[in-house]
């Protein structure tokens, strides 16, 4: 296990080139994040999941993302950006999505299940790229606070929110919780022991 300082390092010393879906992956499974070395990152909130900066090229953005029990995310996609994710802390499922369907003009999308998968600390995955939306869980079952690791390849700041009832998605700007440490909002939110 490495600390997330000495993580982030190495993840920056990848040339770009080499920044593919196995090589990330890869170094993953090669590099678990020591999860006490987290500590300054981890802001949990009772009503949603939150997103901690802690690392930003402009090659990737390293996130550490907060789950209390039962929180999950919308069903979102990526813009195209290349996501993988391990989790240090807890499990968490992930559900993926088809496009079968979808109008710019608008607003309107069909979306079909195309499976699921659950990631824990020996099991990072990666979003598929070719179908990249899908939502993210941590379960009430799991009965564990979850912390995810995302590395964004290339940094984006919007994605495209999916309603499945509603049958339509727009775009929503992505909110930083902290910024390397740093807590960014208003909320009285503290950081978390695990």
């Amino acid at each position: 296990m490495i600390a997330i300082n000495e993580f982030a390092r190495r993840l920056a010393a990848i040339p770009e080139q080499e920044f593919t879906h196995e090589r990330i992956l890869d170094f993953l499974q090669q590099n678990p994040v020591d999860k006490s070395s987290l500590a300054q990152y981890l802001y949990f909130a009772e009503d949603h999941y939150t997103r901690n900066l802690i690392h930003k090229t402009e090659l990737f953005e390293l996130i550490a993302v907060c789950w209390d029990i039962g929180q999950k995310s919308p069903i979102h996609n990526h813009r195209d950006q290349n996501c993988w994710m391990a989790v240090p802390h807890g499990k968490l499922q992930v559900h993926n999505f088809k496009l079968i369907q979808k109008n710019p003009e608008t607003g309107f999308c069909d979306l079909k299940s195309s499976g699921q998968f659950v990631m824990d600390p020996g099991h990072p995955q990666e979003v598929d790229p070719s179908e990249p939306i899908h939502q993210v869980l941590n379960l009430s079952s799991f009965h564990s606070r979850a912390v995810s690791l995302h590395i964004y390849s290339r940094p984006f700041d919007t994605c495209e929110v999916y309603d499945l009832k509603e049958k339509c998605y727009e775009d929503v700007p992505l909110i930083n919780t902290s910024e390397y440490g740093v807590l960014k909002s208003d909320r009285p939110l503290k950081l978390a022991i695990l």
